[in-house]
């Protein structure tokens, strides 16, 4: 009990903090990751929030796991459902970072507490986050999971730039940062779960004289 308590915090504490980053690194003006160049693209050509496209890509991005047969697990659910109103929240309750160093302090956070929240919603064992799986549900169909990943990422990176998302120093540092700290913090924040002990095998029974 106390352990899938400790998984359920770690779950929904990352997803908040990854809703903080994208805040962060939105407010920063300074370049936003790929995703959230096409949330933003999206908001501005289109209306609605950026959360709201958050959430709205990643249910149209699990359709994509049905013909690819992956399995959604909480974690899955409740990044669709969470990242986006936490996003939205945060850049509600953020005040505005005019001074260039502020707005690099924020973008800098952004990528710390990115990387943190992935290893914590990964780490806690609930399933990967949509645009995650639809990667490795490609990359498990003979694709080289780089391959793909790069392929989907400077895809939406592209399409959100065309749509008015923001691309600068930022989309590039995120880029080259996100993959070693989700590195060093998935295995570090991972729960390892008890592997149950194998049943005992029954004892022969003397054989009858």
């Amino acid at each position: 009990m106390a352990l899938m308590v400790r998984r359920l915090v770690q779950l929904y504490g990352g997803l908040a903090l990854y809703g903080l980053g994208i805040a962060l690194q939105v407010s920063s003006t300074l370049g936003n990751d790929p995703w959230d160049v096409f949330h933003q693209g999206l908001s501005r050509t289109f209306g609605l929030s950026i959360g709201t496209w958050i959430i709205i890509a990643g249910a149209v991005v699990m359709l994509g796991w049905i013909p690819l047969r992956q399995r959604p697990g909480l974690g899955t659910i409740s990044n669709v459902l969470l990242v986006g109103v936490f996003a939205d929240l945060f850049l509600y309750l953020l005040p505005e970072a005019h001074a260039l160093p502020a707005r690099w302090a924020y973008l800098i956070a952004a990528i710390a507490v990115g990387g943190f929240a992935t290893g914590c919603y990964i780490g806690a064992g609930f399933g990967s986050g949509p645009r995650d799986g639809l990667t490795t549900g490609l990359a498990a169909r003979g694709h080289s999971i780089r391959v793909v990943r790069t392929g989907i990422e400077v895809g939406v990176l592209a399409l959100g730039w065309l749509l008015g998302g923001t691309v600068g120093v930022g989309t590039l540092l995120y880029a080259v940062a996100i993959g070693p700290l989700a590195h060093v913090f998935i295995p570090a924040l991972e729960i390892k779960r008890p592997v149950p002990a194998p049943a005992a095998e029954p004892r022969p029974e003397p054989a009858a004289c």
